[in-house]
């Protein structure tokens, strides 16, 4: 939720604003935000990402930043782990591991993650959606609430879902291409829990560096089922969005990053690899 502040400030200050307002192209709200944010350390708007699409696509699975590090920049968010073992969950702060072996457990503050987006989530809009029969019925749903096409947003959304397909990458070594990779991935399914769905949306201009569209993880409120969301259904749902307006990429050191080739077009390798259900018989976890 946006709250309006009215404040008197003097002439100098002003003239400054409008002059940078001018200069930079930004708003004065957005100016003046960032200037907050940066003076209470609080960074709202600001997206922290590890590493980039392309490199995991290409199976660059070497951690570069370690959980500690990641949750120094957001509280909520998602990713991998090095070695591609399992599903990254950030929320509240506390970064769980969904494994292919169908055990979630609090990662250690030493794991390393290859690529992670997180932020430090506070919503600009919260919604109530109802009839969430599919997750193509939720993603319409958050399209909905989104306020541009053009803006990355941070989601998170909070209810029962009378079922939930997720899966888990299993342990990979680097080097071996994504797609490859999670040929193999595990598969459960889940019924009347309660939990939450994190994640983001991205427009298509990101597709080079980031995951394009919806990439959306999730968790049970008792902390023991979760992993990168395949299908959902839910008779309602809180849905919160937190718009990002700033976005922070650390880029690998390592030698296999730094030699690596990016100039490919990775939009149907991710598709294949994010977005497709492998196995038509999947565990049930009641």
């Amino acid at each position: 939720m946006s709250h309006a502040l009215n404040t008197t400030v003097s002439a100098s200050i002003w003239n400054a604003l409008t002059e940078r307002a001018q200069t930079s192209g930004q708003s004065v709200s957005h100016i003046v935000q960032a200037a907050l944010s940066e003076a209470l350390d609080v960074e709202h708007h600001s997206l922290f990402q590890v590493s980039t699409s392309g490199a995991i696509v290409q199976g660059l699975y070497q951690g570069c930043v370690s959980v500690a590090d990641l949750r120094r920049h957001g509280n909520l968010g998602l990713g991998t782990f090095e070695d591609l073992d399992g599903e990254l969950i950030l929320i509240d702060g506390h970064c769980f591991q969904a494994r292919a072996d169908g055990t979630v457990h609090e990662a250690a503050d030493s794991a390393l993650t290859p690529f992670a987006c997180v932020v430090n989530f506070a919503p600009d809009t919260t919604s109530a959606i109802t009839n969430v029969e599919s997750l193509a019925s939720f993603t319409s749903a958050v399209d909905a609430v989104r306020t541009s096409a053009n803006g990355i947003v941070a989601i998170r959304a909070h209810g029962i879902f009378s079922s939930m397909q997720v899966r888990a990458a299993c342990k990979a070594h680097s080097g071996q291409d994504l797609v490859s990779a999670t040929a193999d991935q595990s598969e459960f399914t889940g019924a009347n829990m309660t939990g939450t769905v994190v994640g983001f949306w991205s427009p298509e201009y990101t597709k080079a560096v980031a995951i394009s569209g919806y990439h959306l993880h999730f968790i049970s409120d008792d902390r023991s089922f979760g992993g990168h969301v395949l299908d959902l259904n839910a008779p309602s749902l809180t849905v919160e969005i937190n718009e990002v307006n700033d976005v922070h990429l650390a880029i690998p050191e390592t030698t296999e990053f730094l030699r690596a080739d990016f100039t490919h077009d990775v939009t149907d390798a991710l598709n294949i690899a994010e977005g497709q259900r492998r196995h038509p018989e999947v565990q049930e976890r009641k």
